[in-house]
């Protein structure tokens, strides 16, 4: 008898309309690749969000299995830098937009999208941290590189009660940095403060349009926001600062100018998680395994299980999920 497994299918009508739906597959309905994996735990990320509430184009193949990100173990491989029972961690790739994701109990894909789960740490707190995590720490490394060090002076985050700002913020004050934490969500201040937030402050201040200029507040920081609170945070760098820019929650635009630039050498450091190359993601996940304080892993996150996925989908575009969502397969 054919072995079956539950997956969340997302399929479009001829008039467009899309339809999402729990349904049994079998591993002959996989897509390509040269190595199976049993997922055991996966995430509900923002892109997660808008794929399957329809928000935005994030699907460009249907029907489709979504699902970003995934933690498992191998069950099969052709592929020589893979075997049988080795546990491994995928973002991006295109897995949940274009090839068969993470919502389901198997998934089949390339091999060299692969990286092995960190020593002493679980599928479940791999996913914790997930591509939100995974970019945070990309930010934190792209601000270092940029000679951003916690001398340098404050840090902010912007939408710092999400995923990627939630681990941002835990990380940075790991590190020994200043951390401005910037929220729409007032009640969440004795979260970011437990996760290590030296200061919150109201998204407020951000999002209404942006001066040139403004007063200098912060040598660095990490939007995952965009739009007016992205260019407010670049009016607002001090002198060589840089930002590091990931997100698109407010929007895609970029209302600013090129003050900040051409009179304060201020830089702005761009952040793709989905292409990046797989020494990038290798030094992440390590640094990710060092830098992370694995307690504050677990105040940052909620698990649910796989009935859970479609409604935390909802919930999540509309800004009711704090920190990250883990997905107990």
């Amino acid at each position: 008898m054919t072995k079956t497994f539950k997956a969340i299918l997302v399929s479009r009508d001829a008039e467009k309309k899309q339809s999402v739906a729990v349904t049994d597959l079998t591993d002959a309905d996989l897509m390509e690749g040269d190595v199976t994996i049993a997922v055991e735990a996966t995430t509900v990320n923002y892109k997660d969000g808008l794929a399957i509430s329809g928000k935005a184009p994030v699907i460009r193949r249907w029907p489709l299995v979504p699902g970003i990100d995934l933690a498992g173990t191998v069950i099969s491989s052709s592929n020589p830098d893979w075997h049988k029972g080795d546990k491994v961690i995928l973002n991006g790739w295109g897995v949940g937009e274009t090839h068969f994701g993470a919502y389901a109990g198997r998934a089949r894909v390339k091999g060299d999208w692969l990286v092995p789960l960190p020593e002493g740490m679980s599928a479940h707190d791999a996913m914790a941290v997930g591509t939100a995590g995974y970019t945070a720490m990309l930010c934190v490394m792209a601000l270092e590189r940029h000679g951003i060090l916690p001398d340098r002076g404050p840090v902010v985050v912007t939408g710092a009660a999400g995923g990627v700002g939630s681990v941002a913020v835990s990380i940075l004050s790991s590190l020994g940095y200043h951390v401005v934490a910037s929220t729409g969500r007032n009640a969440e201040s004795p979260y970011l403060i437990n996760l290590g937030a030296a200061e919150v402050i109201s998204r407020d201040e951000l999002n209404q349009p942006a001066k040139p200029l403004a007063k200098e507040r912060w040598a660095g920081g990490i939007d995952s926001v965009g739009s007016h609170t992205l260019a407010n945070v670049l009016s607002m760098t001090s002198y060589g600062g840089a930002v590091a820019a990931c997100g698109l929650a407010g929007g895609m635009d970029l209302p600013s100018s090129v003050a900040p630039f051409i009179l304060r050498g201020v830089s702005l450091l761009g952040i793709d998680s989905v292409m990046a190359p797989k020494a990038v993601r290798l030094e992440a996940w390590r640094r990710i395994g060092s830098d992370l304080d694995v307690d504050k892993l677990a105040s940052l996150s909620t698990t649910i299980g796989f009935d859970g996925i479609i409604g935390a989908a909802h919930d999540i575009v509309d800004g009711k999920i704090r920190g990250r969502v883990v997905v107990d397969m």
